[in-house]
């Protein structure tokens, strides 16, 4: 029974990827600049993500070098994944419509979202009590953080659609993580010290190598305090999203 409610919790945090469809029915133009925006608000995500919620978490139960250990590995890992898909994809295949950065994100949301449904399976296996409060919580999280995920893929040169595909196919390692979590509840605990610290820091340089030099490029004044504001925004809507967590 346990286990039921364990997958149908982590198949509705994985629809929560689909949000982008809203965006289907918007124009071209007004699309682009709902998308930059949305640049802004992920990349203010994924920091507040980083450091409000992942590292604090990392740090009430291990050694702080273990912890900065594993996360300068994160972005050491990132830097290469990006220069082999950078290099992969402008060179073999002489174009670069796509960024390398869209394919890390993938990378990086799918650690996150396997590490959400080890948390849910976890949860489920103490009470059913919190693990509904804990699947709430990262839904509320999940919306937002989905919307600017989507936002990163169609701005790096996906179809809309292709975003929404692969964005969903990411979310369902959530339910892959709860299958892990509920099968190796003795060892969770271990693989996340690690994964944990690293996806943080995949989510770090993502946001400061890719996302926000992106912002940088926009010369409109208007557009570019907007996407300031949805910067600010994405890491202001974490620091909120904090207080609705278990044990905060």
């Amino acid at each position: 029974m346990v286990l039921l409610w364990i997958l149908a919790s982590t198949f509705l945090v994985s629809i929560i990827s689909l949000v982008g469809i809203i965006t289907l029915a918007l124009k071209d133009n007004l699309l682009h600049k709902f998308l930059f925006c949305l640049i802004g608000f992920s990349a203010g995500a994924l920091l507040g993500s980083a450091f409000l919620h992942i590292l604090p978490e990392c740090l009430e139960n291990n050694k702080s070098t273990v912890v900065f250990s594993y996360l300068i590995l994160g972005i050491i890992m990132f830097f290469l994944m990006e220069r082999y898909l950078h290099w992969r994809h402008c060179h073999e295949q002489g174009v670069c419509k796509t960024h390398a950065f869209t394919y890390l994100n993938l990378v990086g949301d799918g650690f996150h979202n396997f590490i959400d449904g080890m948390m849910i399976a976890v949860s489920f296996m103490v009470s059913l009590e919190l693990g509904f409060v804990t699947t709430l919580a990262i839904i509320l999280h999940e919306i937002p953080q989905e919307l600017g995920d989507f936002a990163v893929l169609v701005y790096g040169g996906f179809s809309k659609r292709k975003a929404l595909l692969f964005n969903f196919a990411s979310a369902l390692m959530s339910v892959i993580g709860a299958i892990a979590g509920y099968l190796i509840s003795d060892l969770s605990k271990s693989f996340s010290n690690f994964i944990l610290p690293f996806t943080a820091g995949g989510f770090i340089y993502i946001a400061t190598s890719d996302l926000i030099p992106e912002l940088h490029k926009e010369n409109d004044l208007k557009r570019s305090t907007a996407a300031f504001f949805a910067f600010l925004l994405g890491i202001g809507f974490m620091a909120l999203a904090k207080s609705f967590l278990p044990g905060s």
